[in-house]
């Protein structure tokens, strides 16, 4: 294997307005181009790096002018090897269309340095219906280069089948183009790290043999790139449970002077209940703040805005069921807190338009906690004749769940329309994450008690992130049939 650097190019070729330059956010990680809904947005050919290897290996991926009169352009390139042709294209185009000109400069420099093609393709419309396509095929094969087919805008995430059924109707339109190699769902408003692999991997086999030892080192950074963010999103998850298991809220103590004795008989003091309210909703409140704080980070960490969390949180309350013995209301309520809604903005999200006080927001929360029953959403115990609140069991399960469905809605949202994209955390993800979960029951058992006492934490700290690992894993390789 040689340690010889390569140097590999991919050109992002497509009709205008497909959506190049929001995938190649998507690709790169960062705010790149302009992105708009009109035609010729990306004027010239941009060069963004998407991986580079310590030993010098660089992976380039160039995003070109979209095609405008395909049928124009391919009569301009097929007159390139004669004079009226290089008259037309560098005096003419070059001066009175000047993005006819670019067009043509893009594609006689990915005819000269590109590895692979990849072509953009709009997949909400049925490939017949696209006219254009005939014409800019013959491009393709003029330019003499593999070509992988990218399925853009499909939309919100969808099972596995459908998704599957929507690539095999393109795949079978296009088997009758032999310059196409693969055709491939890679979705830059709705996409998965997951689908990124499967992207490399398979472009990887159409790289020349000269180059694949490269690739493959290249391949391995993003792998190991991929790898740290999991695992860390892991981390930042589990923290957030084992805190939320370990909290707790002392009861205000009830002292017994004859002035709180007079009002408690007058139905003025403070009673048992409402102490305990009040020590709910502090904890509650406290909940939403670390929730909140976790979102940021992980937008943060796959380079989305964190002042975004908010949002994301509303998003995945939106598509969550709370199981719990309550009615519509209340668990909608119970959604809110779990899926981290309840907190800022989303508050008013959360409440489908009528705006709620703090006060008034905990206080529905904590009622709807206490009509759930103190076995589901509060523990109450008494340490040194002290009587503290703390989460129980079956609200730290629910509250697992939620979380491994945050980070499902922050893996699958790519960089189109500036820093944040705000799309749908998909309703048929909870089931997947509550399948997930159950087979995990018997390690659950007894974990959340573990948490709270001394001795046990530390391990159990570590156990609660290994469940969640676990629990975020099999929902992906169900998700998405692919290597995890």
């Amino acid at each position: 294997m040689s340690d010889t650097p390569v140097h590999i190019q991919f050109a992002l070729i497509s009709h205008t307005n497909n959506g190049k330059t929001t995938l190649a956010r998507t690709l790169v990680g960062v705010d790149v181009g302009e992105v708009r809904d009109a035609a010729h947005v990306t004027i010239f050919a941009e060069s963004h790096l998407l991986l580079k290897t310590a030993g010098g290996d660089t992976l380039q991926l160039w995003d070109t002018p979209g095609f405008g009169d395909s049928v124009r352009l391919l009569k301009r390139l097929g007159m390139s090897g004669n004079p009226i042709g290089w008259f037309l294209r560098e005096v003419l185009d070059r001066y009175r269309d000047r993005p006819f000109w670019l067009s043509q400069q893009a594609l006689r420099t990915a005819r000269d340095e590109a590895d692979v093609v990849l072509y953009l393709v709009n997949s909400s419309e049925h490939p017949r219906d696209a006219g254009y396509m005939p014409a800019e095929m013959r491009i393709l094969e003029w330019l003499g280069k593999p070509v992988v087919v990218l399925l853009n805008q499909l939309g919100p995430p969808r099972p596995a089948h459908e998704e599957q059924e929507e690539q095999a109707r393109w795949k079978q339109h296009l088997d009758q183009y032999k310059i196409v190699r693969d055709v491939l769902a890679l979705d830059a408003f709705a996409r998965c790290w997951v689908h990124e692999r499967v992207f490399y991997e398979a472009v990887g086999k159409l790289v020349d043999e000269s180059k694949r030892a490269g690739y493959a080192r290249l391949f391995a950074q993003w792998e190991a790139n991929n790898r740290e963010r999991f695992d860390e999103s892991m981390r930042i998850t589990g923290a957030q449970l084992a805190g939320a298991a370990r909290d707790s809220e002392p009861v205000e103590a009830d002292e017994k002077t004859f002035l709180k004795s007079a009002l408690k008989v007058v139905g003025l003091g403070k009673s048992d209940q409402q102490r305990q309210e009040r020590a709910m909703g502090v904890l509650i409140d406290r909940l939403n703040q670390n929730i909140a704080a976790t979102t940021a980070r992980l937008l943060a960490l796959h380079k989305l805005d964190p002042s975004e969390a908010p949002k994301i949180n509303a998003r995945v309350s939106k598509n969550f069921t709370v199981r719990a013995p309550v009615d519509r209301a209340q668990a909608g309520l119970l959604g809110a807190v779990v899926s981290g809604a309840a907190t800022g903005l989303s508050a008013d999200l959360m409440a489908g338009g009528l705006t709620f006080g703090a006060g008034a927001l905990l206080g529905g929360v904590v009622g709807a906690l206490t009509a759930a029953g103190a076995a589901w959403g509060f523990n109450t115990s008494t340490d040194r004749n002290r009587t503290t609140m703390q989460f129980a069991d079956d609200f730290l399960q629910t509250l697992l769940i939620g979380s491994v469905l945050r980070y499902l809605a922050v893996a699958h949202f790519g960089r189109g329309r500036g820093n944040f994209v705000e799309g749908e955390a998909s309703a048929f993800w909870q089931a997947e994450v509550e399948s997930a979960v159950a087979r995990e029951a018997g390690k659950l058992a007894g974990l959340w008690q573990a948490l709270r006492e001394e001795g046990a934490a530390g391990k159990a700290a570590a156990d609660v992130e290994a469940i969640a690992t676990t629990v975020a894993r099999a929902t992906l390789a169900k998700l998405y049939p692919e290597p995890v």
